[in-house]
């Protein structure tokens, strides 16, 4: 593995059903910390994937978005913990290329790392990151954090298997670099 691609709210962080539209909302799930610094010690670069459409409807800044970024940066860092690059869409229109679950940010990610998509594996909770990685035939896995036990109970469709499931991105972590998928 190249590259682990991540969703942010609901895998890394406390997804809120009204979003994260601050950094006093912004709260980070437990285990996080450890996952991210136990692929930064593998040296296996993360890029967070993001659809922060909160931006895009007017109810935040860029710049209120680019705070929150610097606050999770800085709560990862104090846990010893690094993302390489945070990638988000801050468009509301469902047809950007850019808009999970299309996977043009996947596609910029792959770029950026000059990695190919068999080389990377996606960790979302939400149907639409496991349709943008199979957009792209990039592995998935589905956390059950965030909306991904609701995902699971409303049902997987059969043209997005195969996924790995586990409850917390640190489970998922763990499986990946146990597993030497890496």
């Amino acid at each position: 593995m190249k590259l682990v691609l991540m969703d942010r709210d609901g895998v890394i962080n406390v997804d809120r059903p009204d979003s994260v539209k601050s950094k006093e909302e912004f709260v980070l799930l437990s285990g996080v910390i450890p996952a991210i610094k136990k692929l930064n010690e593998a040296r296996i670069p993360i890029a967070i994937i993001t659809n922060q459409a909160v931006v895009g409807r007017g109810e935040i800044t860029d710049q209120e978005l680019e705070e929150i970024h610097s606050y999770m940066h800085n709560l990862l860092n104090e846990g010893g913990a690094f993302v390489d690059k945070i990638y988000a869409c801050t468009s509301a229109d469902p047809l950007n290329p850019r808009r999970k679950p299309n996977p043009g940010l996947l596609i910029d990610a792959f770029q950026d790392f000059k990695v190919n998509p068999d080389e990377a594996i996606f960790i979302g909770d939400a149907l639409r990151d496991l349709e943008a990685a199979r957009a792209i035939n990039c592995s998935r896995i589905l956390v059950r954090t965030g909306k991904g036990q609701k995902t699971l109970e409303e049902g997987i469709p059969e043209t997005l298997q195969p996924i790995l499931v586990f409850n917390t991105l640190f489970e998922a972590v763990s499986h990946i670099l146990d597993e030497d998928l890496c």
